[in-house]
Protein backbone atom coordinates (compact mmCIF):
# COMPACT_ATOMS: atom_id res chain seq x y z
CA UNK A 1 0.00 0.00 0.00
CA UNK A 2 1.09 3.47 -0.92
CA UNK A 3 2.50 5.49 2.02
CA UNK A 4 0.61 8.82 -0.46
CA UNK A 5 -2.83 6.78 0.49
CA UNK A 6 -2.36 6.84 4.20
CA UNK A 7 -2.44 9.26 7.35
CA UNK A 8 -1.05 9.70 11.46
CA UNK A 9 -0.92 8.48 15.20
CA UNK A 10 -4.25 9.13 17.11
CA UNK A 11 -5.29 9.09 20.61
CA UNK A 12 -5.62 5.86 21.84
CA UNK A 13 -3.24 2.63 20.83
CA UNK A 14 -5.02 0.05 18.10
CA UNK A 15 -4.95 -2.95 20.92
CA UNK A 16 -7.21 -2.10 23.80
CA UNK A 17 -5.74 -4.99 26.48
CA UNK A 18 -5.20 -3.10 29.24
CA UNK A 19 -1.77 -5.33 29.74
CA UNK A 20 -0.41 -4.30 26.21
CA UNK A 21 2.10 -2.53 25.12
CA UNK A 22 0.50 0.94 23.89
CA UNK A 23 2.51 0.89 20.56
CA UNK A 24 3.55 -2.31 19.65
CA UNK A 25 6.21 -1.17 17.44
CA UNK A 26 8.23 0.86 20.25
CA UNK A 27 7.28 4.02 18.43
CA UNK A 28 4.98 6.64 20.84
CA UNK A 29 2.47 7.82 18.43
CA UNK A 30 2.45 11.18 20.27
CA UNK A 31 5.92 11.02 18.95
CA UNK A 32 5.62 10.01 15.77
CA UNK A 33 5.33 13.28 14.03
CA UNK A 34 2.24 15.79 13.49
CA UNK A 35 0.94 16.52 10.41
CA UNK A 36 -0.47 19.78 11.74
CA UNK A 37 -3.54 20.99 12.34
CA UNK A 38 -5.31 20.47 9.02
CA UNK A 39 -7.64 22.93 9.77
CA UNK A 40 -4.77 25.96 9.22
CA UNK A 41 -2.76 25.48 6.76
CA UNK A 42 -1.26 28.75 6.89
CA UNK A 43 1.85 27.09 9.35
CA UNK A 44 3.68 24.95 6.23
CA UNK A 45 5.96 23.89 9.03
CA UNK A 46 9.76 22.28 8.30
CA UNK A 47 10.37 19.38 6.36
CA UNK A 48 12.52 17.89 9.10
CA UNK A 49 8.90 17.91 11.09
CA UNK A 50 7.01 15.29 9.07
CA UNK A 51 7.95 12.78 11.17
CA UNK A 52 9.76 9.38 10.90
CA UNK A 53 8.50 9.14 7.24
CA UNK A 54 10.63 12.32 6.09
CA UNK A 55 7.49 13.23 4.01
CA UNK A 56 6.94 16.77 3.15
CA UNK A 57 4.70 18.29 5.68
CA UNK A 58 1.86 19.62 3.46
CA UNK A 59 1.88 16.59 2.00
CA UNK A 60 0.70 14.86 5.09
CA UNK A 61 -1.22 18.05 5.67
CA UNK A 62 -3.03 17.16 2.65
CA UNK A 63 -3.36 13.63 3.12
CA UNK A 64 -4.96 14.30 6.87
CA UNK A 65 -7.05 16.74 5.24
CA UNK A 66 -8.34 14.07 2.02
CA UNK A 67 -8.62 10.84 4.70
CA UNK A 68 -10.41 12.46 7.54
CA UNK A 69 -7.78 10.75 10.25
CA UNK A 70 -4.29 9.97 11.12
CA UNK A 71 -2.08 7.82 10.74
CA UNK A 72 -2.55 5.29 13.10
CA UNK A 73 -1.66 1.35 12.05
CA UNK A 74 1.12 -0.64 10.54
CA UNK A 75 -0.58 -3.07 7.81
CA UNK A 76 0.42 -5.90 10.66
CA UNK A 77 -1.95 -3.89 13.08
CA UNK A 78 -4.90 -3.07 10.49
CA UNK A 79 -5.02 -6.73 9.36
CA UNK A 80 -4.88 -7.85 12.98
CA UNK A 81 -7.55 -5.44 14.71
CA UNK A 82 -10.06 -6.02 11.18
CA UNK A 83 -9.80 -9.70 11.70
CA UNK A 84 -8.24 -10.59 8.86
CA UNK A 85 -4.98 -12.60 8.06
CA UNK A 86 -1.89 -10.68 6.88
CA UNK A 87 -1.91 -12.31 3.56
CA UNK A 88 -5.63 -12.13 2.81
CA UNK A 89 -5.07 -7.79 4.11
CA UNK A 90 -2.36 -7.72 1.54
CA UNK A 91 -3.91 -8.87 -1.48
CA UNK A 92 -6.98 -7.02 -0.79
CA UNK A 93 -4.69 -4.07 -0.76
CA UNK A 94 -2.64 -4.90 -3.79
CA UNK A 95 -5.40 -5.73 -5.83
CA UNK A 96 -6.72 -1.49 -4.91
CA UNK A 97 -3.27 -0.59 -6.45
CA UNK A 98 -1.84 0.06 -2.96
CA UNK A 99 2.22 -0.52 -3.29
CA UNK A 100 4.07 -2.82 -0.52
CA UNK A 101 4.74 -0.38 2.44
CA UNK A 102 6.64 -3.18 4.39
CA UNK A 103 5.35 -2.01 8.46
CA UNK A 104 5.52 1.59 8.36
CA UNK A 105 2.90 3.52 10.47
CA UNK A 106 0.78 5.11 7.64
CA UNK A 107 -2.70 3.42 7.47
CA UNK A 108 -5.58 4.85 9.10
CA UNK A 109 -9.28 3.72 10.33
CA UNK A 110 -10.60 4.09 7.35
CA UNK A 111 -8.54 1.07 6.30
CA UNK A 112 -9.30 -1.23 8.68
CA UNK A 113 -12.81 -0.17 8.02
CA UNK A 114 -12.36 -1.49 4.23
CA UNK A 115 -10.96 -4.61 5.80
CA UNK A 116 -13.73 -5.60 7.88
CA UNK A 117 -16.40 -4.83 5.12
CA UNK A 118 -14.61 -6.80 2.45
CA UNK A 119 -13.89 -9.93 4.83
CA UNK A 120 -17.50 -8.95 6.12
CA UNK A 121 -18.87 -9.70 2.53
CA UNK A 122 -16.80 -12.93 1.77
CA UNK A 123 -18.03 -13.70 5.58
CA UNK A 124 -21.43 -13.98 5.01
CA UNK A 125 -21.07 -15.58 2.00
CA UNK A 126 -22.44 -12.29 -0.28
CA UNK A 127 -18.83 -12.60 -2.38
CA UNK A 128 -16.66 -15.29 -2.85
CA UNK A 129 -12.57 -14.52 -2.12
CA UNK A 130 -11.77 -14.29 -5.06
CA UNK A 131 -14.52 -11.82 -6.23
CA UNK A 132 -14.01 -9.79 -3.29
CA UNK A 133 -10.45 -9.36 -4.61
CA UNK A 134 -12.04 -8.69 -8.33
CA UNK A 135 -14.41 -6.03 -6.60
CA UNK A 136 -10.94 -4.16 -4.88
CA UNK A 137 -9.33 -4.51 -8.02
CA UNK A 138 -12.11 -3.35 -10.66
CA UNK A 139 -12.33 -0.03 -7.97
CA UNK A 140 -8.96 0.59 -7.36
CA UNK A 141 -7.97 0.75 -11.17
CA UNK A 142 -10.71 3.02 -11.96
CA UNK A 143 -10.55 5.08 -9.19
CA UNK A 144 -6.57 5.53 -10.00
CA UNK A 145 -7.01 6.94 -13.08
CA UNK A 146 -10.16 9.21 -11.92
CA UNK A 147 -8.01 10.55 -9.16
CA UNK A 148 -4.91 10.93 -11.26
CA UNK A 149 -6.65 12.64 -13.82
CA UNK A 150 -8.63 15.23 -11.23
CA UNK A 151 -5.41 16.26 -9.83
CA UNK A 152 -3.54 16.59 -12.77
CA UNK A 153 -6.12 19.00 -14.43
CA UNK A 154 -6.98 20.68 -10.89
CA UNK A 155 -4.33 20.97 -9.76
CA UNK A 156 -2.20 22.21 -13.02
CA UNK A 157 -4.76 24.97 -13.86
CA UNK A 158 -6.62 26.11 -10.74
CA UNK A 159 -3.38 26.47 -8.43
CA UNK A 160 -1.59 29.38 -10.36
CA UNK A 161 -0.23 31.42 -7.00
CA UNK A 162 -2.37 34.49 -7.04
CA UNK A 163 0.19 36.21 -5.07
CA UNK A 164 3.75 36.81 -5.67
CA UNK A 165 6.19 34.30 -3.37
CA UNK A 166 3.03 31.95 -3.34
CA UNK A 167 3.73 28.36 -4.21
CA UNK A 168 1.45 25.98 -5.85
CA UNK A 169 1.95 24.03 -3.05
CA UNK A 170 0.41 26.59 -0.50
CA UNK A 171 -2.61 27.14 -2.87
CA UNK A 172 -3.17 23.47 -3.02
CA UNK A 173 -4.62 23.30 0.58
CA UNK A 174 -7.42 25.41 0.30
CA UNK A 175 -8.54 24.46 -3.31
CA UNK A 176 -8.83 20.75 -1.88
CA UNK A 177 -10.16 21.51 1.17
CA UNK A 178 -13.10 23.32 -0.91
CA UNK A 179 -13.70 20.81 -3.33
CA UNK A 180 -13.35 17.26 -1.91
CA UNK A 181 -16.27 17.28 -0.11
CA UNK A 182 -17.78 18.60 -3.74
CA UNK A 183 -16.06 16.38 -5.58
CA UNK A 184 -16.71 13.43 -2.92
CA UNK A 185 -20.81 13.57 -3.56
CA UNK A 186 -20.72 13.78 -6.77
CA UNK A 187 -18.98 10.92 -7.35
CA UNK A 188 -21.55 9.25 -5.71
CA UNK A 189 -23.88 10.69 -7.44
CA UNK A 190 -22.68 9.25 -10.74
CA UNK A 191 -21.72 5.83 -9.10
CA UNK A 192 -25.17 5.35 -7.87
CA UNK A 193 -26.81 6.17 -11.60
CA UNK A 194 -24.33 3.68 -13.34
CA UNK A 195 -25.10 0.99 -10.91
CA UNK A 196 -28.58 1.53 -11.94
CA UNK A 197 -28.41 1.80 -15.34
CA UNK A 198 -26.17 -1.62 -15.31
CA UNK A 199 -28.21 -3.44 -13.04
CA UNK A 200 -31.04 -2.39 -15.27
CA UNK A 201 -29.55 -4.18 -18.43
CA UNK A 202 -28.64 -7.03 -16.15
CA UNK A 203 -32.26 -7.85 -15.23
CA UNK A 204 -33.44 -7.19 -18.07
CA UNK A 205 -31.63 -9.61 -20.32
CA UNK A 206 -31.85 -13.71 -20.54
CA UNK A 207 -30.17 -15.38 -17.32
CA UNK A 208 -27.52 -16.95 -19.70
CA UNK A 209 -26.45 -13.46 -20.85
CA UNK A 210 -25.62 -12.26 -17.64
CA UNK A 211 -22.06 -12.57 -18.41
CA UNK A 212 -22.13 -13.85 -21.76
CA UNK A 213 -24.16 -11.45 -24.02
CA UNK A 214 -24.54 -10.05 -27.54
CA UNK A 215 -23.44 -6.89 -27.90
CA UNK A 216 -22.47 -4.61 -30.84
CA UNK A 217 -18.37 -3.66 -30.03
CA UNK A 218 -17.25 -0.97 -32.30
CA UNK A 219 -13.91 0.28 -32.48
CA UNK A 220 -12.81 3.99 -33.54
CA UNK A 221 -9.12 4.68 -34.28
CA UNK A 222 -7.27 7.90 -35.48
CA UNK A 223 -5.10 7.41 -38.97
CA UNK A 224 -1.64 8.01 -38.61
CA UNK A 225 -1.43 8.88 -34.93
CA UNK A 226 2.14 7.27 -34.59
CA UNK A 227 3.52 10.34 -37.29
CA UNK A 228 1.33 12.85 -35.30
CA UNK A 229 3.72 12.01 -32.17
CA UNK A 230 6.64 12.76 -33.72
CA UNK A 231 5.79 16.01 -35.29
CA UNK A 232 3.57 17.50 -32.10
CA UNK A 233 4.91 19.39 -29.35
CA UNK A 234 3.75 17.37 -26.44
CA UNK A 235 1.25 20.02 -25.41
CA UNK A 236 -0.62 19.74 -28.97
CA UNK A 237 -0.55 15.91 -28.91
CA UNK A 238 -2.49 16.11 -25.15
CA UNK A 239 -4.81 18.77 -26.29
CA UNK A 240 -5.51 16.55 -29.50
CA UNK A 241 -5.99 13.04 -27.65
CA UNK A 242 -8.15 15.35 -24.75
CA UNK A 243 -10.37 16.42 -27.41
CA UNK A 244 -10.87 13.41 -29.26
CA UNK A 245 -11.14 11.13 -26.04
CA UNK A 246 -14.38 14.23 -25.34
CA UNK A 247 -15.79 13.64 -28.80
CA UNK A 248 -16.51 10.24 -28.30
CA UNK A 249 -17.20 9.97 -25.43
CA UNK A 250 -20.15 12.34 -25.92
CA UNK A 251 -21.21 10.82 -29.05
CA UNK A 252 -21.10 7.47 -27.32
CA UNK A 253 -23.69 8.18 -24.36
CA UNK A 254 -25.59 10.62 -26.19
CA UNK A 255 -26.73 7.81 -28.38
CA UNK A 256 -27.26 4.88 -26.01
CA UNK A 257 -23.90 3.20 -26.26
CA UNK A 258 -21.14 2.56 -23.26
CA UNK A 259 -17.64 3.82 -23.68
CA UNK A 260 -15.37 0.89 -22.43
CA UNK A 261 -12.15 2.68 -22.06
CA UNK A 262 -10.12 4.95 -23.71
CA UNK A 263 -6.42 3.96 -25.44
CA UNK A 264 -5.20 7.66 -26.50
CA UNK A 265 -5.67 7.30 -30.21
CA UNK A 266 -8.30 4.90 -29.89
CA UNK A 267 -11.40 4.53 -28.37
CA UNK A 268 -13.75 1.11 -27.61
CA UNK A 269 -17.27 1.22 -27.17
CA UNK A 270 -20.55 -1.20 -27.07
CA UNK A 271 -24.05 -0.59 -27.76
CA UNK A 272 -27.27 -3.67 -26.90
CA UNK A 273 -27.86 -3.46 -30.51
CA UNK A 274 -26.26 -2.72 -33.82
CA UNK A 275 -28.47 0.18 -35.24
CA UNK A 276 -27.29 2.09 -32.35
CA UNK A 277 -23.88 0.82 -32.56
CA UNK A 278 -24.80 1.83 -36.54
CA UNK A 279 -25.74 5.37 -34.94
CA UNK A 280 -22.68 6.20 -33.04
CA UNK A 281 -19.99 4.69 -35.29
CA UNK A 282 -21.37 7.07 -38.12
CA UNK A 283 -21.85 9.65 -35.43
CA UNK A 284 -18.44 9.80 -35.02
CA UNK A 285 -17.09 9.50 -38.52
CA UNK A 286 -19.20 12.28 -39.44
CA UNK A 287 -18.14 14.74 -36.50
CA UNK A 288 -14.47 13.81 -36.69
CA UNK A 289 -14.63 14.85 -40.81
CA UNK A 290 -16.29 18.24 -39.62
CA UNK A 291 -13.29 18.74 -37.43
CA UNK A 292 -9.89 20.75 -39.44
CA UNK A 293 -8.00 20.25 -36.72
CA UNK A 294 -8.98 16.24 -36.18
CA UNK A 295 -6.85 13.28 -38.19
CA UNK A 296 -8.77 10.88 -40.62
CA UNK A 297 -11.08 8.21 -38.47
CA UNK A 298 -11.62 4.68 -39.20
CA UNK A 299 -14.48 2.33 -37.12
CA UNK A 300 -14.93 -1.25 -37.47
CA UNK A 301 -17.57 -3.09 -35.52
CA UNK A 302 -18.85 -6.98 -35.12
CA UNK A 303 -22.19 -8.35 -33.30
CA UNK A 304 -21.85 -11.49 -31.28
CA UNK A 305 -21.27 -12.89 -28.03
CA UNK A 306 -19.01 -11.12 -26.04
CA UNK A 307 -17.59 -11.87 -22.07
CA UNK A 308 -17.59 -8.84 -20.09
CA UNK A 309 -15.29 -9.01 -16.77
CA UNK A 310 -14.28 -5.76 -14.81
CA UNK A 311 -16.22 -3.15 -16.78
CA UNK A 312 -13.96 -4.75 -19.84
CA UNK A 313 -15.47 -6.90 -22.49
CA UNK A 314 -13.62 -9.91 -24.32
CA UNK A 315 -13.94 -12.17 -26.85
CA UNK A 316 -13.80 -12.86 -31.15
CA UNK A 317 -16.49 -10.28 -31.26
CA UNK A 318 -13.85 -8.00 -29.64
CA UNK A 319 -11.12 -9.29 -31.48
CA UNK A 320 -13.03 -9.33 -34.87
CA UNK A 321 -14.04 -5.64 -34.25
CA UNK A 322 -10.05 -4.31 -33.58
CA UNK A 323 -9.15 -6.18 -36.95
CA UNK A 324 -12.22 -4.68 -39.08
CA UNK A 325 -10.74 -1.44 -37.66
CA UNK A 326 -7.08 -2.08 -39.19
CA UNK A 327 -8.52 -2.33 -42.44
CA UNK A 328 -11.13 0.08 -42.70
CA UNK A 329 -10.77 2.75 -45.16
CA UNK A 330 -10.28 6.93 -43.64
CA UNK A 331 -13.18 8.09 -42.24
CA UNK A 332 -15.57 5.03 -43.20
CA UNK A 333 -17.21 2.45 -40.95
CA UNK A 334 -16.66 -1.26 -41.67
CA UNK A 335 -18.84 -3.76 -39.92
CA UNK A 336 -18.95 -8.04 -40.31
CA UNK A 337 -21.67 -10.51 -41.70
CA UNK A 338 -23.28 -10.85 -38.65
CA UNK A 339 -23.82 -7.09 -37.68
CA UNK A 340 -24.85 -6.83 -41.39
CA UNK A 341 -27.72 -8.78 -41.06
CA UNK A 342 -28.76 -8.00 -37.76
CA UNK A 343 -29.34 -4.30 -39.17
CA UNK A 344 -31.27 -5.93 -42.10
CA UNK A 345 -32.99 -8.06 -39.55
CA UNK A 346 -34.19 -4.71 -37.66
CA UNK A 347 -35.23 -3.01 -40.70
CA UNK A 348 -32.36 -0.24 -40.57
CA UNK A 349 -30.52 -1.53 -44.08
CA UNK A 350 -31.20 -3.38 -46.76
CA UNK A 351 -28.61 -6.10 -47.23
CA UNK A 352 -28.80 -5.61 -51.38
CA UNK A 353 -29.69 -2.39 -52.94
CA UNK A 354 -31.10 -4.24 -55.49
CA UNK A 355 -33.86 -5.54 -53.29
CA UNK A 356 -35.05 -1.96 -52.53
CA UNK A 357 -37.87 -0.62 -53.85
CA UNK A 358 -37.59 2.97 -55.00
CA UNK A 359 -40.35 3.90 -53.21
CA UNK A 360 -39.45 2.21 -50.51
CA UNK A 361 -35.73 3.96 -49.86
CA UNK A 362 -36.48 6.20 -46.99
CA UNK A 363 -37.40 3.64 -44.67
CA UNK A 364 -34.19 2.65 -44.02
CA UNK A 365 -31.50 4.79 -42.42
CA UNK A 366 -27.99 3.00 -43.49
CA UNK A 367 -26.75 1.26 -46.49
CA UNK A 368 -24.94 -1.77 -46.51
CA UNK A 369 -21.81 -2.44 -49.11
CA UNK A 370 -19.98 -5.71 -49.57
CA UNK A 371 -16.36 -5.63 -49.77
CA UNK A 372 -13.68 -8.22 -51.09
CA UNK A 373 -13.63 -11.10 -48.87
CA UNK A 374 -10.22 -11.38 -46.96
CA UNK A 375 -7.89 -13.45 -44.27
CA UNK A 376 -7.82 -11.69 -41.10
CA UNK A 377 -4.92 -13.01 -39.04
CA UNK A 378 -6.19 -15.02 -36.18
CA UNK A 379 -10.25 -15.35 -37.24
CA UNK A 380 -9.63 -17.00 -40.99
CA UNK A 381 -11.67 -15.26 -43.89
CA UNK A 382 -13.81 -12.25 -43.28
CA UNK A 383 -16.39 -10.02 -45.03
CA UNK A 384 -16.27 -7.16 -44.56
CA UNK A 385 -19.35 -4.52 -45.44
CA UNK A 386 -19.26 -0.60 -46.16
CA UNK A 387 -21.38 0.81 -43.47
CA UNK A 388 -23.20 4.28 -45.05
CA UNK A 389 -25.83 5.98 -43.88
CA UNK A 390 -28.49 6.83 -46.58
CA UNK A 391 -29.21 10.09 -48.10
Amino acid sequence: MSVDNASTPPDEPFDTDPGADPDPDGVDPAEAGDPGDPGDPGDLGDPADAGESGEHPLALRLEQLILGAPRRYTPFQAARTAGVSMDLASRFWRAMGFADIGQARALTEADVLALRRLAGLVEAGLLSESMAIQVARSTGQTTARLADWQTDSFLEGLTEPPEPGMTRAEVAYPLVELLLPELEEFLIYVWRRQVAAATSRVVQSDDEEAVDRRLAVGFADLVGFTRLTRRLEEEELGELVEAFETTAADQVAAYGGRLIKTLGDEVLFVADDPGTAAEIGMRLVETMTGDETMPALRVGMAFGTVTTRMGDVFGTTVNLASRLTSIAPRDAVLVDGDFAEALAEAGDAPLSEADVDATDTEKYRFALQPMWRRPVRGLGVVEPWLLTRRD
